[in-house]
């Protein structure tokens, strides 16, 4: 059974999707799937079971990325196609059957609205796929013992919340006396979001921060959360990483809808930055005090994990 799964080209929503390909490679135990999504996402999919072949399809003037991929997946006739983007590519190529996202409809989650696409009830949680070698790549960058991660860039700085107030919060929590003491921290960001963490880093000093800004791709990045106590970070593709990877996962929002795009699933919360008339994003994102994210911590780890939080 040959399935064609057309997912984002960003990294986030591709995150959102896994939960919904896991339920097909779980339900259609004979299927193989080609995967198709963005250059930034792919490295996500790369462990799917019986992947068949992944296409990272890079963005195009005119949109000829999808006749490219049409190209690639003409000569199949698929048995499902499965349409996240609502893509021509799926009207157009020979399937037995399709199922096709269409935005629209009542607000609800954005894992609810995926879900809709094949009525999965109860909604799929996205999850990642790790082998041993990507597990043993992350013991290898981040050392024993036990750790907190950080991600404190997102890709626009009005969804960031300060990062000298992510480092106040790594050092109440893992200093003497904090529920995480003696943790080290890890910091996870793109290649180009290292100046917007610096603060992070400065404050913890190389003996309690591993730097990993830069260092993983999103598959790794997942890997190495997946070892993490806790994670705390801005409404970005790496809070859904972490969400995914199982780690008690605390979204830190302002200006973008929680209802719609907070880390999803029972070992995950959010918290949200008051707005007030007037402010800009960045401004609502500063008016969110230290004290409010830790009370959040603290009532995210008794949930997840009781009161020995390791």
């Amino acid at each position: 059974m040959d399935v064609l799964f057309i997912t984002s080209n960003r990294l986030g929503d591709a995150v959102l999707t896994t939960g919904l390909l896991g339920h097909l490679v779980e339900t259609l135990p004979e299927a193989r799937f080609t995967i198709a999504c963005g250059p930034i996402p792919a490295p996500l999919f790369r462990t799917v079971p019986r992947l068949r072949r992944l296409i990272p399809m890079g963005k195009r003037r005119w949109s000829l990325h999808w006749f490219d991929l049409w190209r690639q997946v003409a000569g199949t006739r698929w048995d499902l196609v499965v349409d996240l983007r609502d893509s021509a590519v799926s009207r157009l190529v020979l399937a037995r059957k399709r199922a096709v996202f269409r935005h629209g409809g009542p607000v609800r989650h954005k894992v609810e609205q995926l879900a809709s696409v094949l009525r999965a009830e109860p909604p799929p949680a996205p999850r990642l796929w790790f082998d041993a070698p990507l597990r043993a790549e992350a013991e290898r960058l981040t050392g024993p013992g036990p750790l907190l991660a950080l991600g404190p860039a997102a890709n626009w700085t009005g969804k960031e919340w300060p990062a000298d107030r992510y480092a106040e919060l790594a050092d109440r929590l893992t200093g003497p006396g904090g529920p995480l003491s003696g943790a080290r921290v890890l910091v996870l960001a793109g290649p180009g979001e290292a100046e917007r963490c610096r603060p992070v880093l400065e404050r913890l000093g190389a003996g309690r921060a591993v730097d990993l800004i830069g260092r993983t791709d999103p598959l790794l990045a997942g890997a190495c959360i997946a070892r993490a106590v806790l994670f705390v970070g801005n409404d970005s593709g790496l809070m859904h990483v972490a969400a995914a990877s199982g780690t008690p996962t605390l979204g830190v929002f302002g200006p973008t809808p929680a209802e719609i795009y907070g880390p999803w699933g029972a070992h995950a919360d959010h918290i949200i930055a008051q707005n007030v008339p007037g402010d800009s994003p960045e401004a609502r994102m500063r008016r969110l005090s230290v004290d409010e994210v830790e009370a959040a911590v603290l009532g995210l780890l008794a949930r997840t994990k009781g009161d020995a939080f390791w």
